[in-house]
């Protein structure tokens, strides 16, 4: 009653492509080929495409500024928080003098 029922497997068969053979070519006569300068990390981007390179700086800089941004308001309502415990210190402090007061007349 319990027992799981699973269904029945798929009967897929993948189809395997295979290339047709060509007709091999005559060798080439040219002088031999010139390797391409190899180039990486942000060298290899400007060469690339410079438009890619701007949009990754100005992302990097909308980061930084989002961090920013999220690193203030947690100092500002760090120093919210003080100001208020500040301020209803100082209130239960003058009422516990005027309890004091009230009390010892």
């Amino acid at each position: 009653m319990f027992k799981p029922q699973y269904p029945t497997p798929d009967t897929y068969t993948p189809v395997t492509i295979r290339p047709t053979p060509q007709s091999p070519e005559p060798p080439a006569t040219s002088a031999a080929p010139v390797p391409a300068p190899k180039t990486s990390g942000i060298g290899a981007l400007v060469t690339q495409s410079p438009g890619t390179a701007l949009a990754l700086v100005a992302g990097g800089v909308a980061g930084v500024l989002a961090l920013a941004s999220v690193a203030v308001s947690l100092l500002l309502a760090v120093a919210v928080t003080a100001v208020a415990l500040s301020v209803s210190s100082i209130v239960v402090l003058l009422l516990v003098r005027a309890l004091r007061q009230e009390l010892g007349r």
